[in-house]
């Protein structure tokens, strides 16, 4: 079943191009006309193209790992928080952190440092400290939150990247393509596709056709979350199933024991006493 549909696109303006004159050759077999000197996108693409990325997103989010989401332009960054929030997804929505991903264990020292400034203020380390130094502290701290607290629990390089506008975020495509790690992407007709993985050719300047590409992916996003979680709570229950199924000769074997303990407790007095008789 198809995530989006032409009208629920048409309505959000994901149709509306670049100029004619911006245009990037490559995205022709997306582009379905000319009107006032601007390209019109081909809606029927778009949907096919959600839906194969929406897939895939889902497959990814199914297996346990996490997809980056790369929005610092203006009219993405709120919904791209949002979203990416809502299925518990890193996200980067202000300045791109040059070798984020090809250096990640240097921001991931950096997102170190926050975590130990927020346990020496609370153990009291810095009580002792000057207003000045304090006030310094705090600054930073929020510098590091504001650029990098939405990524604060990724732990280890994501399993994707979801961007919006590859042409403004050219340099963390260029990491994730260095890396091999797929990219997904929002492209217009001004962008080069050939980078990106799974793109969907849409409008990726308006903040409502943004949106319902978002909801469509982050939608299968959290479908393969919840599969993934009933797929657990499966195993667990196959687990304990097959545990017990184990432990019933043991119990059955322990219960036969303790029946027949009297009976041997009874022979062996018997046994012991027969000779005395004699």
């Amino acid at each position: 079943m198809s995530r989006t549909n032409f009208d629920m696109l048409l309505e959000a303006g994901c149709h509306f191009g670049h100029l004619k004159r911006k245009w990037n050759p490559a995205m022709a077999p997306y582009i379905f006309m000319e009107r006032n000197g601007i390209h019109i996108i081909d809606l029927h693409k778009t949907v096919a193209k959600i839906d194969e990325a929406a897939e895939a997103l889902k497959q990814i989010a199914k297996s346990g790992k996490k997809i980056l989401f790369v929005a610092t332009k203006k009219q993405a960054k709120d919904v791209v928080a949002e979203k990416a929030a809502s299925v518990n997804m890193p996200y980067v929505i202000e300045r791109w952190p040059g070798g984020m991903l090809t250096n990640f264990p240097t921001i991931r020292k950096a997102v170190k440092k926050m975590a130990n400034i927020d346990k020496l203020m609370n153990d009291g380390t810095y009580s002792n400290l000057s207003k000045r130094e304090i006030l310094q502290i705090s600054r930073q701290r929020a510098k590091l939150e504001k650029n990098l607290g939405s990524i604060a629990d990724l732990t280890r390089l994501p399993s994707a990247l979801f961007v919006v506008d590859v042409m403004k975020e050219a340099i963390a495509v260029k990491e994730a393509n260095r890396l091999g790690i797929p990219v997904f992407a929002i492209v217009d007709t001004n962008s080069n596709p050939n980078n990106v993985d799974f793109m969907i050719p849409a409008n990726d300047d308006a903040k409502d056709s943004i949106e319902v590409i978002l909801n469509a992916c982050c939608g299968a996003i959290a479908e393969g979350l919840e599969e993934r979680k009933v797929e657990k709570a499966d195993e667990k229950a196959a687990k304990e199933q097959a545990e017990a199924a184990e432990d019933k000769p043991k119990r059955t074997a322990a219960r036969k024991a303790r029946k027949d303990a009297p009976k041997a407790e009874k022979a062996e007095e018997a046994a012991t006493e027969a000779p005395a008789e004699a």
